[in-house]
């Protein structure tokens, strides 16, 4: 059964984690409806690719430019069966927005399936809801995972975790398991 799926963007995030599972969700026949703080549908954000190239931390290049389809203003987290909370730099600023931190904290609640990757952890972190669960997430995020009072699952880059509706991965090398696993949790069924 299809599912409507909110995807919360924002401008760096990371490219890959905004595109990929957007696009594989959409193949599978769910319905995704991609939003930004104070954009509407058409409007785009910039993205970025963050890789691993040997220095301590990932680098940043420019990404593309991620069209929305639909409007922020018109999201009721109630309608929505489902999220991705893509990574890269748009948690930072998104957990700062009352109204991002109250959608996630209604799929918490609700137990309704979650997916985040990345830095998608400062935001599930920002609701204050993550005491006692499974979260994985990109290594620098891990203080503020355990402070959030979760256990920080530190797995390989190419790993998830899911802990009863919630699927987490470290970054985008991870997009296979996260994916299979977030898939899962929403009961989609792949026949070939």
């Amino acid at each position: 059964m299809a599912k409507k799926i909110l995807m919360l963007c924002g401008d760096y995030g990371e490219d890959y984690e905004t595109m990929v599972p957007f696009q594989v969700l959409l193949a599978v026949g769910h319905t995704v409806h991609a939003v930004a703080p104070d954009k509407k549908a058409g409007d785009w954000v910039h993205t970025a690719i963050h890789d691993f190239e040997g220095a301590q931390t990932y680098s940043e290049k420019p990404g593309h430019r991620f069209t929305l389809n639909a409007s922020f203003s018109d999201v009721t987290a109630e309608s929505y069966d489902a999220l991705v909370i893509p990574g890269g730099r748009a948690p930072e600023y998104l957990r700062m927005n009352a109204k991002v931190v109250d959608i996630v904290r209604h799929f918490l609640t609700a137990k309704k399936p979650i997916a985040s990757i990345c830095h998608g952890a400062q935001l599930l972190a920002a609701t204050g809801l993550l005491r006692g669960r499974k979260i994985s997430a990109y290594p620098a995020c891990r203080v503020e995972v355990e402070l959030a009072g979760a256990e920080y699952c530190a797995i390989a880059i190419d790993a998830a975790v899911t802990d009863g509706n919630l699927v987490t991965a470290p970054a985008w090398p991870a997009h296979p398991a996260w994916i299979s696993q977030f898939l899962t949790v929403l009961g989609t069924r792949i026949v070939t």
